[in-house]
């Protein structure tokens, strides 16, 4: 599976293209940061991102995007402005037909470092790691779109299974409730 990760942001945008393998098996592929300026426009720097966000997906051809769930404890400014981003690089991704799934920065850090509150350094020495490179990727933004994709890799297959089993279980519903309707017309 080809996962690209993306760490929303208008001032940097983390990307990174990830390729698992077996087992928790995980190969960089790219990464790299989309930076727009403070001077311009809002809707200039977002076409910016999602200019450089297409090229990556009609380049790299990922199967899936993982983007970080923006969560509103943070400035109301940046989580408005990583909101948009992150709702320009989903457009996209569906403009593609690309599943696009949301994880909370604390799924990730609990994921890549088995710690949900570990801090940025120790998101990018396990990300470092994982991926066995030679460098640790800067800024944070780059090793944040890589646990990112990393993540979802892992999580992934437990994603399925519970879709399939939520599946099931409203078929079930439909089902039981087809069968008490049924019989509370057979008793009128």
């Amino acid at each position: 599976m080809r996962v690209m990760g993306v760490d929303p942001g208008l001032t940097r945008c983390g990307l990174s293209v990830i390729e698992s393998g077996k087992g928790r098996q995980v190969v960089a592929l790219d990464v790299d940061v989309v930076r727009t300026p403070s001077d311009e426009p809002l809707h200039r720097r977002l076409l910016a991102i999602s200019e450089a966000v297409e090229y990556w997906m009609d380049t790299h051809r990922p199967d899936v995007i993982a983007i970080e769930r923006v969560f509103a404890n943070q400035n109301a400014n940046t989580a408005m402005g990583t909101a948009q981003a992150g709702g320009v690089i989903a457009l996209a991704a569906a403009r593609r037909d690309i599943d696009v799934h949301f994880h909370t920065p604390s799924e990730v850090k609990a994921a890549v470092t088995g710690n949900g509150n570990a801090d940025k350094a120790q998101v990018t020495a396990m990300v470092t790691r994982i991926l066995a490179l030679q460098t640790k990727p800067t800024p944070a933004d780059a090793a944040d779109a890589l646990a990112l994709a990393i993540c979802h890799c892992w999580r992934a297959p437990m994603i399925a299974r519970m879709a399939a089993a939520e599946a099931l279980a409203a078929e079930q519903q439909r089902k039981y409730r087809a069968t008490l309707k049924a019989k509370a017309k057979a008793t009128r």
